[in-house]
């Protein structure tokens, strides 16, 4: 949630920070601004909505600076509006913040009593007071006066703060929300997340939480919120500035897509020994022994996350034979949950940064379990708060719908499944090889399916007036139906159901008629047979089926090809338009290992989503109300 990116350094900073605010758009935002140290002091420029809308405003009222903070904003205590847009002052002093302070509301009353007077209802604008009272009250620096004022909040946060006293100075700090430095040449940057970094450097240093620095162009100085100083080497970010790019697609989910193939190649190389049919393990975060010792696989997830989580669960009782479960972060973290030292919790985030994810970790590391983190970002929250990492390698995913890091996630949850199972002896080596082949080829037939592209453009175009849509499969086909709903529901705003479909008939099939698009899951496996039973069931409704089936199946083009379908519209069933079908509506995908078809699965309903919503005209990178990461509750 939110955005935050810092300077200083040699550099006119302005264009920097906006540039850095352009980086982090997918975090989800509705107002932005900056405050630069100007020579004059400390002055601000913000407007409501987009960062065209900070480029108009800062046309008519130029910043001038070389030390400077930046943020976009998403709503969470007061309204989105130039009041409540950041950054916030108080006296000299200017803060950005991401997060919540929870006692914000005592802590406005103590200030109110004292006169001071707020501009804002937000409690971004608490922190900037009591920094501002501690200064008042003499503290010797403006990094003493946050540390000082920072002993009194409760709640999530990271800050970046500028002061007019202190022209060359910035303090950051962090507790429970991302925040990460960007050693340069002669200059310091700091960001919420690594895209906003890489045009100037790759050298970054994560900060944990409870820690804060002081940034000057010399470098950083770190230390705990306490004093406690902290010493931590810069470490090298592969991703290059251009893999953060559009490339020349017309949005950033497309082009994540389509990079699908390239990213599973990164996930999968090196980790897989061929000769042996096993999994390194020095890649996959958990020991031999430990793999040994485990008695249930416990999966703690968020959002499309817990769909990739879901299917692991499958693979991991198949192969491993071992008790899995899978339970949503936000769930687990108000529960009283019940953990053991012969858990193995897995914890899965395509940020590393999931707020109820990190909390339900923390929950499990007090009762003892093992934590291995699935994350895509180095060094993020999740992974230094467990006890081993296993990173896939999607490069940075800027979309708010989630591509390339669900499958990659995928592809990392199957290479744990074989390894759990190689380790316990319920994976013979010819079981092994087999599995681990397909999931080496998966990349090669992920590119088939998306040379299909313009076939899946020409059926999302007939359906994107639809008002509702059902997603159903079976085994791991469910997740992937789940995740099917999730993504139309994100970017197109069509209410979409995802169901197991041995489910329909406890009441999904009910909502079954004329003017209902189902998508159904129905690929050569274990679950063929009944799923096209279950397909039947659709058609025999007048149900619309889009049907994603094995190449070379001819029962399903058969089943699906009606003469004539009703396509809806927006509006009264008056209003419904005959169409004629040429073809049948069916998605092919290439004939694979069984384990591995949630990963091509998964790309035909990615695609459909995708272009349904490009035809609606939506926000496909930015959905309404979304942010890429959720930082808060």
């Amino acid at each position: 949630m939110c955005g935050i990116v810092a300077y200083v350094g040699e550099r006119e900073c302005a264009g920097i920070l906006v540039d850095g605010l352009r980086k982090l758009e997918y975090r989800g935002y509705d107002s932005a601004g900056l405050a630069l140290h100007t020579g004059r002091g400390v002055e601000i420029v913000r407007a409501v909505g987009k960062l065209v809308n900070l480029d108009n405003a800062l046309a008519k009222t130029p910043l001038a600076g070389k030390t400077g903070i930046g943020h976009t904003r998403w709503a969470t205590h007061g309204r989105p509006n130039e009041v409540n847009a950041h950054p916030h002052v108080a006296g000299k002093v200017a803060v950005v913040h991401n997060g919540i302070i929870e006692n914000h509301g005592i802590l406005r009353q103590e200030l109110e009593a004292k006169k001071i007077r707020f501009s804002s209802d937000t409690d971004t604008e608490i922190v900037a007071h009591l920094i501002q009272e501690a200064m008042s009250e003499g503290a010797p620096s403006l990094e003493e006066a946050v540390r000082k004022a920072l002993r009194r909040v409760k709640g999530a946060y990271a800050i970046a703060v500028v002061s007019g006293d202190a022209p060359d100075d910035i303090i950051v700090a962090k507790d429970s929300s991302p925040l990460v430095l960007g050693v340069g040449k002669g200059e310091m940057l700091a960001a919420s997340d690594i895209p906003a970094l890489l045009e100037h450097t790759r050298e970054v240093i994560f900060l944990e939480d409870g820690e804060m620095a002081l940034l000057r162009k010399t470098g950083p100085v770190i230390s705990k919120i306490d004093g406690t100083p902290v010493t931590r080497a810069a470490k090298h970010i592969e991703w290059s500035a251009s893999q953060a790019e559009k490339g020349g697609y017309k949005h950033f989910m497309l082009k994540e897509i389509l990079e699908q193939p390239r990213a599973i190649e990164d996930t999968v190389r090196g980790r897989i020994n061929v000769s042996e049919a096993d999994v390194v393990p020095e890649e996959i975060g958990v020991t031999p022994a430990l793999a040994k010792s485990i008695t249930r696989v416990y999966f703690v997830a968020c959002g499309t996350s817990a769909h990739a989580a879901m299917a692991g669960r499958y693979w991991v009782e198949q192969l491993a034979r071992l008790p899995a479960t899978v339970e949503i972060g936000s769930e687990v973290r108000y529960r009283e949950p019940v953990f053991s030292p012969t858990d193995l919790v897995v914890a899965v985030s395509q940020s590393g940064e999931t707020a109820d994810t990190l909390a339900a970790v923390k929950a499990a590391k007090a009762q003892g379990a093992h934590v291995l983190a699935v994350a895509n970002v180095l060094d993020s929250a999740l992974p230094r708060a467990a006890d081993g990492a296993l990173y896939t390698h999607a490069g940075p995913e800027i979309g708010v719908a989630s591509t390339k890091c669900f499958t990659t996630q995928l592809a990392a949850l199957l290479m744990l499944a074989v390894y759990l199972g190689r380790r316990r002896g319920t994976l013979s080596q010819a079981e092994g090889h087999r599995v681990l082949g397909g999931l080496l080829k998966a990349a090669h037939d992920m590119r088939d399916v998306l040379e299909q592209k313009d076939k899946i453009q020409h059926i999302a175009k007939k359906y994107s007036r639809s008002r509702d849509m059902l997603f159903l499969g079976r085994g791991t086909g469910f997740p992937i139906a789940l995740e099917g709903a999730l993504k139309l529901k994100e970017i197109s705003y069509i209410h979409a159901e995802g169901y197991a479909a041995g489910e329909m008939k406890h009441g999904p099939i009910a909502l079954i008629d004329e003017e209902m698009p189902v998508v159904v899951l129905c690929p050569k496996d274990a679950h063929y047979e009944k799923t096209v039973s279950n397909l039947e069931e659709v058609r025999a409704r007048e149900g619309i089926v889009i049907a994603v089936c094995t190449k070379g199946d001819t029962e399903i083009p058969r089943l699906v090809t009606p003469s004539i379908s009703q396509i809806p519209v927006a509006g009264s069933r008056s209003q419904r338009q005959p169409f004629a079908i040429s073809e049948p509506d069916v998605i092919e995908i290439p004939e694979v290992e069984p384990e591995v078809l949630p990963l091509l699965t998964v790309v035909p309903l990615q695609l459909l989503s995708y272009y349904i919503a490009d035809f609606k005209g939506t926000d496909v990178d930015q959905p309404r109300n979304l942010a890429k990461t959720v930082t808060v509750e």
